[in-house]
């Protein structure tokens, strides 16, 4: 009995191993097929954010250019009501 056991359970763990390796094969070989499908998606979506790209280069620099229009002109502002109270102070001292 003894000797059975010795040669049987051998036999089921390398049956075991052997469905195991093609297991690991097939799931490979599936997960190659998701990797390409995955990569063609990739360089699609690639392919069409270069195109809007430029779209939001154009933003960004209409963005930057109505910031420094606002501070040009909020800058004008503050300078025009900084002379006059400055004037108004002078004058309150000289009277």
């Amino acid at each position: 009995m003894m000797i059975d056991l010795e040669i049987v359970l051998p036999v089921i763990l390398y049956l075991v191993l052997i469905v195991l390796v093609i297991f690991c094969i097939a799931f490979i070989i599936k997960l190659m097929n998701t990797l390409k499908k995955v990569d063609i998606i990739l360089n699609d979506i690639s392919i069409k954010m270069n195109k809007v790209d430029g779209v939001f280069d154009l933003i960004d620099q209409t963005t930057e250019y109505a910031a420094s229009l606002s501070d040009r002109i909020i800058n004008s502002i503050s300078n025009f009501v900084n002379r006059i109270l400055r004037k108004k102070k002078k004058g309150d001292i000289d009277e």
